[in-house]
């Protein structure tokens, strides 16, 4: 589990093919916020949670297979590119943005950027299966920075940056049609899952009484 409080922004340092994956070496560029990083750890890359396969002082190895890279855009990486990284949360650590738990849901086209006074705008597309999960001042994960929604329509919602987000994090590299990994908030998916689920008295009534219990040796 994560945050999306970014710790780093890392450089993709080599990228492999794996039957139908991919191994991805990142190199990070703040050794002390790596330091026991060990193979079988989790680090959120993009937003996308990817498991050590290898690391050295000042880079790590994973391996991305065909589901994530059908979800994410870790697929059109290329050599040079900078991505985000954040390692997974300790128990003690304080949540300083919102459960990011790294299952990227889409990728989704950037349709606009606004230069304001203080901040920076930014409205992505998404589609509208994800409707039901968004909703006004919650939370969204955009390339694995925790972010607010300040404005929400049909098919896009807006996020306002603050200029030390852009400053320490990709965003700063974001154009319109730029492709971005979302993670709607779990708990609104939870809570569109239990409104989709069958009401709760269409659910068969339980044959385990106490009858069947002496049945069973009980």
């Amino acid at each position: 589990m994560f945050t999306g409080i970014i710790k780093d922004v890392g450089t993709v340092g080599g990228i492999s093919r794996q039957r139908g994956g991919l191994r991805l070496k990142v190199r990070h560029s703040m050794p002390e916020a790596f330091v026991g990083l060990a193979v079988d750890e989790s680090v959120s890359i993009n937003g996308a949670c990817q498991t050590v396969v290898g690391c050295t002082p000042d880079s790590f190895e994973v391996d991305s297979v065909e589901e994530t890279l059908a979800k994410t855009t870790l697929g059109s990486l290329r050599e040079g590119a900078l991505v985000n990284l954040e390692r997974a949360l300790r128990p003690m650590d304080r949540m300083g943005g919102h459960f990011v738990l790294g299952h990227v849901d889409t990728s989704a086209p950037v349709s606009a950027i606004r230069e304001l006074g203080s901040s920076r705008e930014i409205t992505v597309s998404f589609p509208a299966a994800f409707a039901p999960v968004l909703v006004s001042a919650g939370s969204i994960a955009i390339d694995g920075v925790s972010l607010t929604v300040a404005r929400l329509e049909d098919n896009s919602f807006t996020v306002a940056v603050i200029p030390y987000t852009v400053a320490h994090t990709t965003i700063a590299a974001l154009k319109t049609g730029s492709m971005v990994n979302l993670e709607f908030d779990i708990l609104g998916k939870y809570v569109a899952r239990r409104f989709d689920a069958p009401a709760a008295s269409s659910v068969p009534a339980s044959s385990m009484d106490e009858a069947w219990l002496r049945q069973q040796g009980f």
